[in-house]
């Protein structure tokens, strides 16, 4: 079974189409006009051996926030699209990852019910051309999108620039965890007996 997801989302303000293998290489082609954020995108894909293609076009000249918030959105939906009936999926994952002086913590729950807890104390205003405001409307919407409960911590660092780096890793490399398939799970990995 091939768990891919290809997502086309056009509105007033962004155009975003989207390919999505969770069982990919970690290959990535981003482009959405705004460098931080493909970096930080590559960065997710890379960590968590993700297939990703992003191309976004958006209202750049009124800021960041419509392309970040739909990204987040298209990914979302892109992830759930992946995941199908989540048969046999850990549906759990964690990740701890550092980058020097900063290390984050990222928590997943694939169960179905969204939610962002988002702890990270930064202390710029901007990432690049981007908002750092815009790293938390970008997870809450890939949490709602895609509803999963996501929680996301720095533990310390005082870099900006890293400490959201550690956070895309380790939501990478969370989601990854969550999403394996393990053949001593039969059917989901609920009481419910549905994700």
């Amino acid at each position: 079974m091939e768990r891919k997801a290809e997502v086309n989302r056009a509105t007033n303000e962004t155009n975003i189409s989207m390919s999505f293998n969770l069982d990919g290489a970690g290959n990535s082609d981003i482009e959405t006009g705004i460098g931080f954020f493909d970096h930080m995108l590559n960065l997710f894909a890379k960590h968590g051996l993700f297939n990703l293609a992003v191309s976004a076009k958006g209202d750049l000249h009124v800021d960041a926030h419509h392309t970040v918030e739909d990204a987040g959105i298209v990914l979302g939906q892109a992830i759930s699209k992946a995941l199908g009936d989540k048969t046999s999926i850990k549906r759990y994952g964690t990740a701890f990852v550092p980058m020097d002086e900063s290390l984050a913590m990222v928590s997943v729950d694939l169960g179905g019910r969204p939610f962002l807890v988002y702890d990270v104390p930064l202390k710029a205003e901007k990432l690049g051309t981007m908002d750092a405001e815009l790293v938390e409307e970008f997870f809450r919407a890939v949490s709602y999108s895609a509803m999963m409960n996501i929680h996301i911590k720095v533990l310390y660092g005082s870099n900006n620039h890293h400490m959201v780096e550690a956070v895309f890793k380790a939501f990478g490399r969370a989601l990854d965890e969550a999403s394996r398939l393990d053949e001593r799970i039969c059917g989901t990995m609920s009481t419910k007996g549905i994700l």
